[in-house]
């Protein structure tokens, strides 16, 4: 059953508040809402994460950006890595990336032959040896933008390590500014390079 969430949004640039050693933009709260839904009971890391149509979700206005869901998702995974960032417009919004893995690549034997690495808001692997088919590698990982939806989900975001299995649930987001910059997720878990990365409004997020 649906349930109301008031949307807190990471909006300022440049002021930043401390949560343990690690530092996120500072949270302001809008007006607007948006609809809660239930994690799956099919979701888990062994299988593949769910994504369905939006439908009676209004766009909503933070500051100069104009946020628009376009996607219901939710994932179960390892998490192969979680990168920080204060720097760029885009941590305006998202202060973490996770790098998620599920079924093939959530396995602990595989990910033991797979080096991980993150910079620049990208995901990269690197292998001696296929422990698995390339393809598989990329249909069952990926980088994931990650916009805390209120103040207890930012704490948690900075506080997931490499190695932990989570699972979160939220919106796929079309983001536009006033001045015309743009930022879209990826809609599909087959695509590679710029543009392949999720970009999530999390609404509640869980170590398994």
């Amino acid at each position: 059953m649906c349930k109301r969430l008031l949307l807190l949004a990471a909006v300022a640039a440049m002021a930043y508040r401390y949560w343990g050693s690690a530092a996120v933009p500072a949270i302001a709260t809008t007006a607007s809402t948006i609809p809660s839904f239930d994690f799956s009971p099919r979701l888990a890391p062994a299988s593949e994460p769910i994504q369905k149509p939006v439908r009676g979700v209004s766009a909503l206005r933070v500051e100069e950006y104009v946020i628009t869901p376009i996607a219901k998702f939710q994932v179960a995974g390892r998490v192969l890595g979680a990168q920080r960032y204060r720097g760029g417009r885009e941590a305006d919004l998202s202060p973490v990336d996770l790098a998620m893995g599920w079924g093939p690549m959530a396995n602990s034997e595989v990910l033991s032959k797979v080096e991980i690495s993150q910079s620049g808001r990208f995901y990269y692997w690197h292998v001696d040896a296929f422990p698995i088919p390339a393809s598989d590698i990329t249909r069952h990982s990926a980088n994931m933008h990650l916009v805390p939806a209120n103040e207890a989900v930012a704490k948690k975001l900075v506080a997931i390590d490499p190695g932990q299995q989570v699972r979160f649930k939220g919106y796929l987001l079309q983001v536009q500014a006033d001045d015309g910059w743009r930022w879209h997720s990826s809609t599909s878990r087959n695509d590679t390079g710029g543009g392949a990365c999720e970009l999530v409004l999390v609404d509640t997020i869980e170590v398994l």
